[in-house]
Parts: structure tokens; C-alpha cells; sequence
């Protein structure tokens, strides 16, 4: 197994729909691991093209109740990788998704909503 350690910041909240019972958000999303495959000398770490991500392995993350999410790409997609010389890889990407959230408002306006954003991995 690969311990995977993950950050996330929420840039904005965007929209909540009373309606649709979701919210869409900003979020950066961070994950690191090592895999000892990249190791390799020096003592400065690599920062590689977004577009390399398909040549490595990353975690499966995904965002339970997401009805629609999707990677910024402008002017190039929104991807950050460096691997350090000990082979640790720092993954990073920007991401808006639209999360289903319950809401029981029989009490409005004096209701009080709790929504959620929680990240799993398949495996």
C-alpha cells in the first residue's frame, strides 16, 4: 500500500441552490506520496508539465457526491507535479465540482444547513 498524505483549500464558494439541493465550489486539492522509482540525485526538487501526469501514478481520489466536476485548463490545464530527490511526488490541481447537499429547511429562515465535501479513493 502507498500511504497518501492530501490537503485541500477551498478558493470559493460559488453557488448554492436551495432548488437543485447542491453547491458548487473551488477547490485546490493536494496529494503526496513516494514512490521510489523517481528517486534520483541532486538535492532540487523537478517541477514537470501537467501534461507528464499520464506517465506516473496517482491516487484514484474522487469527491463522493459530486454531480459534475471539472479541472480548469486555462491556458493549460491547472496540474502542479515536482518529485523530490527521495522520490516523493507533490500532485496538485484545481478543481470545481457541484456537490449534492441535503437541506432541511422547514425551519427558514432560521434553519441552519451543514454540507459536506468529502474526498475518497476506490481502493
Amino acid at each position: 500500500p502507498v500511504s497518501v498524505g492530501m490537503s485541500m483549500d477551498i478558493a470559493s464558494i460559488d453557488t448554492i441552490s436551495e432548488i437543485n439541493m447542491d453547491y458548487t465550489a473551488t477547490i485546490f486539492l493536494r496529494q503526496r506520496w513516494t514512490d521510489e522509482r523517481l528517486c534520483f540525485d541532486g538535492n532540487k526538487s523537478l517541477s514537470l508539465d501537467g501534461r507528464l501526469v499520464e506517465m506516473l501514478w496517482v491516487p484514484d481520489t474522487f469527491i463522493v457526491d459530486s454531480k459534475r466536476s471539472f479541472l480548469h485548463d486555462v491556458t493549460v490545464e491547472n496540474r502542479l507535479i515536482r518529485i523530490y530527490p527521495n522520490g516523493t511526488v507533490l500532485y496538485a490541481i484545481r478543481i470545481t465540482t457541484t456537490v449534492s447537499c441535503s437541506m432541511d429547511l422547514t425551519k427558514y429562515p432560521m434553519d441552519k444547513q451543514t454540507c459536506t465535501l468529502q474526498l475518497e479513493s476506490c481502493k
